[in-house]
């Protein structure tokens, strides 16, 4: 059994799920929690079987990471679905749904909606610290555009945006993607893929960085080319 979180974890789990909130969109169910010693006791022995990470910390991580999931499902009626883990490294969702999990070493967080709304979804969490320029250097493209975004923040908040992105489109069009292959514009709230995948975006930065990465039910299938994904 895990311990309740300390009043200082408890209170960063609050303020960031209220973040998360205000910027999701409206048929998105969001949730985040602390990960704790003992999380890893949260996945169902199918999902334990499907993830080969054997290292505790990771274990942990999937575990708090699914369990909110988990507790997201039961809102919309999807009890003890076990949130297997892909070859490809996705998570498998229940039909008609669409979700994304993310964590960083010390929050993890979850994301669903109904695939009728949101086509696909990417979540992604960091940090709320300004990224390294060596790392930097290896996301940013000269199209980027971050001047909407806090300066000391504006790095991390395109690495996430663009992880994000990578999880919301990579089940649609099964493409591998680099960082300059995702043209980011956070002043517009908006990124589209090499390929012409054009995907909305939120984001929150305290008390950590989050970026929701959505594609529209309604056209979750167009490109901006007119073809088919």
């Amino acid at each position: 059994m895990t311990r309740p979180p300390s009043p200082e974890s408890a209170l960063a789990q609050a303020s960031l799920l209220q973040a998360m909130v205000a910027i999701a969109p409206k048929s998105v169910r969001v949730g985040c929690r602390v990960i704790q010693d003992g999380d890893e006791a949260h996945l169902l022995p199918e999902e334990a079987r499907s993830i080969l990470a054997r290292q505790p910390a990771m274990r942990r991580a999937s575990g708090a990471a699914r369990w909110i999931a988990h507790g997201l499902l039961a809102d919309v009626g999807v009890n003890d679905f076990a949130i297997l883990r892909a070859p490809s490294g996705t998570p498998v969702w229940p039909d008609g749904i669409t979700g994304s999990l993310a964590h960083d070493d010390e929050m993890a967080v979850a994301a669903v909606a109904p695939v009728a709304d949101i086509g696909s979804l990417g979540i992604d969490v960091e940090p709320a610290q300004p990224l390294p320029d060596d790392i930097l250097a290896l996301v940013a493209t000269r199209s980027d555009r971050t001047d909407a975004a806090d300066r000391r923040l504006a790095g991390r908040v395109l690495f996430c945006a663009k992880e994000a992105v990578y999880k919301a489109v990579y089940p649609l069009d099964r493409e591998i993607l680099g960082y300059e292959d995702i043209e980011v514009d956070l002043n517009a709230g908006r990124a589209m893929t090499k390929g012409g995948r054009k995907v909305s975006l939120a984001y929150c930065v305290a008390p950590r960085v989050v970026v929701l990465a959505f594609v529209d039910g309604g056209r979750f299938r167009s490109r901006a080319d007119g073809g088919n994904g």
